[in-house]
């Protein structure tokens, strides 16, 4: 199924809390996380891996309504501090508003976790244009452009953190979902690069690939239908990939692969030429 882009203006949504601005303050005394895609599957996983470590929450994502839900949830359960900000995070403008948010309240940013992205089970030769631009911008640009902006806070207050969520997909071409594949391994090649370009700043940069990890059932159902058996071991339940994730992340790992099967075959997968993995995958997943 092909998804649909809304294409109205981004914005801020701040919880009517009293005494805001004060809270911000106070609350800087803890590190913050910001989480881009944070408010269900895999970022809201993260988030809540930081929140049991107390760290105060940034949420990102363009749903209003789960990004309330998520802060509710968090701030009852852990009794941390979580802003939401309501932001398409493919629009050009999107990652230097948020840099300007954070940099006017003085955010004590300790960890940057790039998690929004797009995939689906076909992609390329399926998608309109302006809907493989849409997942370009929304799976590479937007991690590139918050990186970029938000550098700025995570040197001032270091040791800091760069988490860039990719996938075992970024390992290997993926016929069957092309363009899911080659955004998920510049995401890969962009954080090893980085993470040697800011090691002297004391930030350390990993990466997540995940195998599958079932958000929605839609996933469940094309790993079973693509992947079989084979896909259903190596399947990691979506809390214990938060917190591996960010676990691995403070420990300094580079790349994290969640669950012992998924880790072995993505090793095997990246010691073969690439063009043997793309015939296989094109074999036994179309």
């Amino acid at each position: 199924m092909l998804f649909s882009i809304t294409h109205s203006n981004a914005r801020v949504f701040h919880a009517p809390l009293p005494g805001f601005f004060f809270n911000i303050q106070q609350d800087n005394l803890l590190p913050y996380a910001l989480i881009a895609g944070g408010s269900k599957g895999i970022g809201y996983s993260i988030a809540e891996a930081l929140a049991k470590r107390n760290y105060n929450l940034i949420l990102i994502a363009r749903n209003e309504d789960s990004l309330v839900a998520a802060k509710n949830k968090l701030e009852a359960a852990y009794g941390v501090h979580v802003e939401i900000l309501v932001k398409d995070l493919a629009f050009e403008n999107a990652a230097t508003e948020i840099a300007a948010w954070c940099t006017e309240r003085k955010i004590n940013l300790k960890m940057l976790c790039n998690v929004a992205g797009l995939g689906g089970e076909h992609d390329y030769l399926s998608y309109p244009l302006d809907s493989l631009r849409y997942m370009i911008r929304l799976n590479l640009e937007s991690v590139m452009a918050l990186t970029l902006t938000l550098l700025p806070l995570l040197e001032k207050n270091t040791p800091s953190y760069i988490l860039n969520v990719a996938s075992m997909a970024g390992f290997a071409p993926i016929p069957i979902k092309n363009l899911y594949a080659a955004t998920k391994s510049a995401v890969v090649s962009f954080s090893y690069s980085l993470r040697y370009q800011l090691k002297e700043k004391n930030i350390s940069v990993s990466c997540l690939c995940p195998g599958p990890v079932f958000t929605k059932p839609s996933i469940e159902k094309y790993t079973k239908e693509k992947l079989g058996n084979l896909g259903m071991k190596m399947a990691v339940p979506v809390k214990k990939v938060g917190e591996v994730a960010v676990k691995k992340t403070l420990r300094g790992k580079m790349i994290i692969v969640p669950g012992g099967l998924a880790k072995t075959l993505s090793g095997v997968v990246r010691f073969f030429p690439r063009r043997w993995v793309a015939w296989f995958y094109y074999r036994f997943t179309k």
